[in-house]
Order: structure tokens, then C-alpha cells, then sequence
């Protein structure tokens, strides 16, 4: 069981990175990104596999210890739900990043191995785009043009 919920974790977020990734510039990508909600799927996984183990999980969580979080660690339906709550919270930094990234009009070539290395190390994922963020227009100076437009030049 806790083997399959950690497999699941994984697989209830694989089709949203794929759309990010494969299809950033399809309308419905944008449609179903654009909502906060995605990663909802991989928090019931969370549930699921935290629930047996819940009140354990609590009471460590109010008072955190080394020792404590370590033999909750042994036990695989916690770190299944760990892994789901990993999976969930990568979603969410890499759901923000699509979204900003394609406010700023940043190439979907640039943003694709960005969004991958997001998904495999998102602590480095995301300060890397902070770093490519620097150089990108803001949302407001690209705002007034749909995305694939081109804008004469009045002189």
C-alpha cells in the first residue's frame, strides 16, 4: 500500500509538469496552471498515507526533534507522505515559476530544462530562476502584448 501511495504521489503530478513542459504554450496549459488547485491530487495522496500515522506526525511537527522526525522517517507511510508533500510543494514553486515566466514572455526553450530542474532539485530550481528572472521584462511592460504578436514600431 504505502508503496503504491508513493508511486501515486509522483504520478498525480506528472501530467501537470508535462503540460509546464512539453505544452507551455498551449491555452488549456495556461487554463488549468493558472489554478492553485493542481496540486490537489497529490496532497490526497498525502492524506491518505499520512492518516495512519496522523496523530504521531502532529505532535512531532508542534515540538520538532532530530530524534523524533528520524523514527517517524522509518516508517513508510510517512515517508510516502513526505514524498507526497515534497511533490506537492515543487508543484506549486514550479506552477509559479510557469506562470511568471510566461508573464515575462521568457522563451518556453529557456524554461523547459529550468522547470525539469525544478522538478529534480527545486531548491536549486527556483534560485535559478530568481537568477534569469533579473534579466526578464517585468509582467507590466509586456502586458499590453498578447503573447505571439508583433508590435509595429511608430516612429
Amino acid at each position: 500500500m504505502n508503496q503504491t501511495l508513493f508511486s501515486l504521489a509522483f504520478l498525480a503530478a506528472v501530467p501537470f509538469w508535462a503540460l509546464m513542459i512539453v505544452a507551455p504554450t498551449w491555452r488549456l496549459t495556461h487554463r488549468i496552471i493558472s489554478s492553485p488547485l493542481i496540486v490537489l491530487p497529490t496532497l490526497v495522496v498525502w492524506a491518505v498515507a499520512i492518516a495512519p500515522s496522523f496523530a504521531d506526525f502532529a505532535r512531532e511537527m508542534l515540538g520538532p526533534d532530530l530524534a523524533g522526525v528520524r523514527d517517524l522517517l522509518a516508517r513508510d507511510g510517512v515517508v510516502a507522505a513526505v514524498w507526497a508533500q515534497v511533490l506537492a510543494w515543487d508543484l506549486f514553486v514550479g506552477r509559479w515559476i510557469y506562470l511568471d515566466s510566461r508573464a515575462r514572455r521568457l522563451h518556453p526553450l529557456l524554461m523547459a530544462p529550468l522547470l525539469v530542474l525544478t522538478i529534480l532539485l527545486s531548491p536549486i530550481g527556483l534560485p535559478v530562476y530568481f537568477l534569469v528572472r533579473l534579466s526578464a521584462k517585468s509582467p507590466s511592460a509586456v502586458h499590453d502584448v498578447p503573447a505571439g504578436e508583433v508590435v509595429a514600431r511608430v516612429d
